[in-house]
């Protein structure tokens, strides 16, 4: 019965990953249409664009606050308000200001829901099988991907205001995502650690684990108390964190180097530069978006069974090969625009499969109690901002140096990534938050 429960509230939770996604790439069916009909110059077209990136990165950043201040459920809630706004207040803007200002709340809910979700179910989640249930956070994002491009092919058969309704349609989820937040607890771990709440967090312990909970109590209790007692205890940046934040920085930015978010944002403008008509470029986009989402539920099986590392070491080895193969194919252009896509359907099978499903799951394990929603928004912070620069680089990168050499950069980028798994990263499956911590502290 605890098994269902706590897949049940992972699943509530992981709601806030397929809004995450649905709301990061909706833009994409609409961004014509927004722009023609406020007449938008190529400047302000690029701001309506980039706005909601620029409020993740804010949201990612100021998202610990409200999820240590007020608890990890009352900062879900929030971010299901901000959704839901986003998407009514989008539909409805007949301003342009008032646009940007409605899709700069959405990427606010974006960036927070990336620091507050994983850390919920990370802490309420036994530790044989947490690697899975925080993977369903990212498994979400790209159902939400899916189902945005979908559901914008859809409406866009609906006529010229149609962009309205493509915005507009999020509300629905956004408002079953609050209600269904009513049914899920506060982190026992946040309880005792932020309202000294011992009762009501050991009543969900025990929903969680009936046989254990006692000895987990005690646990997060212990590790409470060391921590208290030292007054630098609470600082991120203090030396007693030192290996975990090398760790979380290190793996936002090779997660963004191998340029995972130039090629979701620009794959139709990559299989152009490799010849492919547009109408077949729009298809090859499709078919990346679902290898990336059987290659996520791959990797949902296995994270708990091989282990965080051993994906990644899979996951860099096959990175280094495809980006290679694409960077060769564009140096060469010996087998068309068809062999690029076939290496770039290769290339998400292994993110999705490594970095794309870890990411999440690896930076909330590794920050102690005390300090973890501080260090998750430090991780999910380092990736959005790193998002943006190489999603507003890539265009011009291309461009200067050509496709060759800018996956080159990619494939050497994933070289380092394997070094630093195979020499930094620690496996962290089947441990408890509370035994991990103890690795990761330099005392």
């Amino acid at each position: 019965m605890q098994k269902k429960s706590v897949l049940a509230w992972s699943l509530v939770v992981a709601m806030g990953g397929f809004l995450f996604g649905f709301d990061t790439a909706v833009i994409s069916g609409a961004e014509k249409a927004i722009q023609a009909y406020w007449s938008l110059n190529v400047f302000e077209h690029g701001l309506t664009v980039s706005i909601a990136l620029i409020g993740t990165v804010i949201g990612a950043l100021t998202g610990s606050l409200p999820s240590d201040k007020y608890g990890r459920k009352t900062t879900l809630y929030i971010v299901a308000v901000f959704y839901l706004i986003s998407a009514v207040g989008t539909a409805f803007a007949t301003d342009w200001y008032v646009f940007l200002l409605f899709r700069f709340m959405g990427g606010l809910g974006v960036g927070m829901s990336s620091v507050t979700a994983p850390i919920y179910i990370s802490e309420i989640s036994p530790a044989n099988s947490r690697g899975r249930l925080v993977a369903l956070f990212q498994l979400n994002i790209v159902l939400g991907i899916v189902i945005a491009y979908l559901s914008n092919y859809l409406i866009g058969q609906g006529g010229e205001d149609s962009w309205r309704w493509m915005l507009g349609v999020q509300a629905f989820p956004s408002i079953l995502f609050f209600l269904l937040l009513t049914v899920v607890p506060e982190s026992p771990r946040w309880l005792i650690l932020h309202k000294s709440k011992d009762a009501e967090a050991l009543a969900i312990l025990q929903r969680i684990d009936p046989v254990n909970f006692k000895e987990v109590h005690k646990a997060i209790k212990d590790s409470h108390v060391l921590l208290q007692e030292d007054e630098k205890s609470s600082l991120l940046f203090s030396k007693r964190y030192r290996f975990p934040v090398t760790l979380a920085i290190l793996f936002a930015v090779f997660n963004q180097v191998s340029g995972i978010n130039a090629i979701i944002y620009y794959s139709p403008r990559i299989f152009e530069m490799a010849g492919l008509g547009t109408l077949t470029s729009l298809l090859s986009t499709v078919g990346i978006g679902v290898v990336n989402f059987i290659f996520t539920l791959l990797a949902i099986a296995f994270i708990d069974r091989f282990g965080r590392k051993t994906l990644m070491l899979i996951g860099s080895v096959g990175l280094i090969v495809s980006l290679g193969l694409v960077s060769y194919t564009f140096y060469t252009n010996d087998f068309g625009g068809y062999a690029i896509t076939f290496y770039l359907m290769i290339y998400i099978a292994f993110f999705a499969f490594s970095q794309g499903a870890v990411i999440w799951v690896f930076i909330s394990e590794i920050f102690p109690n005390e300090v973890r929603a501080k260090g998750q928004t430090l991780g999910s912070s380092t990736h959005w901002i790193m998002a943006a620069l190489v999603a507003f680089s890539f265009p011009y990168l291309s461009e200067i140096a050509g496709g060759g050499n800018t996956f080159l950069f990619f494939s050497v980028m994933m070289v380092f990534q394997l070094l630093f798994v195979w020499r930094m990263m620690p496996e962290t499956k089947g441990k408890s938050l509370e035994s991990i911590e103890t690795t990761m502290i330099v005392h």
